[in-house]
């Protein structure tokens, strides 16, 4: 079963039941925007986000969205030429590092720079190309792969890949529906 979710004009479906996968079509930049914010809400110091989708497909319009639903002081930009970006908010100590591994060649590059210390930390990761570092990635991870369609649009895939991103999955759909 599904449920049509309307933000004004725009209509949204999703799944009702629980499930580790959400699809959705993203109509324009705003709308990816938006989806990221509620899941940016939805996240606990700790939850690692892995992005995936061809150059141009959203991933770091959906990570603005995503810090500031999170509640992140510091605009976001693509940390493609510095790899790691950091933000931080004013109501705790956690941070969002948010992590481009496209010139990463591999576990290896990862190790070489530290990123384990920071994916395996108690702060929020967001990693564009996470498919280029998998077998760095902890077990328990929420995947969004964004693929652009003809007509512009984008579809999200969202999958989760344990107990911890179901939780934030579940999470995630409940703000999308209204639930919380």
């Amino acid at each position: 079963m599904t449920i049509i979710w309307r933000q004004g004009e725009e209509l949204y479906e999703l799944p009702t039941s629980a499930t580790n996968v959400i699809d959705f079509v993203s109509h324009n930049v705003e709308q990816t925007v938006h989806v990221g914010a509620l899941l940016g809400q939805a996240l606990r110091g700790g939850d690692v986000l892995c992005l995936s989708g061809h150059l141009g497909a959203g991933k770091t319009a959906l990570t603005r969205g995503i810090a500031s639903g999170w509640g992140a002081r510091e605009p976001v930009t693509s940390p493609t030429f510095t790899l790691i970006h950091e933000h931080t908010r004013d109501c705790d100590s956690q941070r969002l590092f948010h992590i481009d591994s496209y010139r990463l060649r591999g576990a290896g590059d990862a190790w070489s720079i530290g990123l384990e210390d920071i994916i395996y930390g108690d702060d929020t990761t967001v990693i564009e190309w996470a498919e280029n570092v998998r077998e760095l990635l902890p077990d328990d991870c929420l995947w969004v792969k964004i693929a652009l369609l003809d007509n512009g649009e984008r579809k999200l895939k969202f999958s989760a890949e344990g107990e911890r991103s179901q939780a934030l999955l579940d999470a995630f759909r409940d703000r999308a529906l209204g639930w919380c």
